[in-house]
């Protein structure tokens, strides 16, 4: 089981989001979570990370990496080194600042993964946002996640570069990674996910769509 999600719950200020929440994602699933503002979606991923913590609730998870809404690249740097930041946390500290060959080696596997192997020397600020974003998944490869979490991902994108980009992680999913994105476009959950949950009142809402 690479993702568990049982009776989540979460609060904010007396106010709850998340009330019992459970999904449960295997390898080579790509699951999209639909449901209005403030249903709990990215807060069922946050907390799925570790990234807030839950009021109730257990979670077990394969190693998992979370891609945001917001790219949070450093666009000055070039898209290899922007991948190999995805590896900082199990470089030594007195390392964390020179990237070894080993890991841009490992780093240019990850782009070539997303498509982008040819645009490795490229700064970020001249790629696209849809190619940004690629960039991005790239780096939480490089963490070696065997779980992809993307807060809508393609929020900002254009249609032809949202679809690229979840079509990208449909195939992540098909090469055996478990992933989880919420989306806000029902149509591309219904083109590329293999199973779509609904989030309502902080609850998934039955039944799931399954493809």
């Amino acid at each position: 089981m690479s993702l568990e999600i049982r009776g989540l719950r979460k609060s904010y200020d007396g106010r709850t989001v998340l009330d019992g929440f459970d999904l449960d994602v295997r390898p080579g699933e790509f699951v999209a979570l639909l449901g209005p503002n403030g249903s709990g979606k990215s807060t069922a991923l946050r907390c799925a990370v570790g990234l807030e913590r839950p009021d109730a609730g257990e979670i077990t998870s394969a190693p998992a990496a979370m891609v945001f809404q917001g790219i949070h690249l450093v666009r000055r740097r070039t898209a290899l080194d922007n991948v190999c930041t995805g590896a900082l946390g199990r470089l030594p500290l007195r390392r964390s600042f020179f990237f070894p060959n080993t890991l841009r080696s490992e780093a240019m596997e990850c782009l070539d993964r997303v498509g982008l192997a040819d645009r490795a020397a490229e700064r970020c600020a001249r790629l696209s946002g849809g190619q940004q974003q690629r960039v991005a998944i790239a780096r939480a490869l490089c963490q070696r996640a065997e779980v992809i979490l993307a807060d809508e991902p393609v929020s900002a994108l254009d249609p032809a570069a949202a679809a690229q980009v979840v079509e990208l992680l449909r195939q992540l999913a098909s090469d055996g990674l478990a992933v989880v994105a919420v989306l806000h476009q029902p149509e591309l959950a219904h083109c590329y996910a293999h199973r779509i949950v609904a989030l309502h009142n902080g609850k998934a809402a039955s039944p799931e769509v399954t493809r």
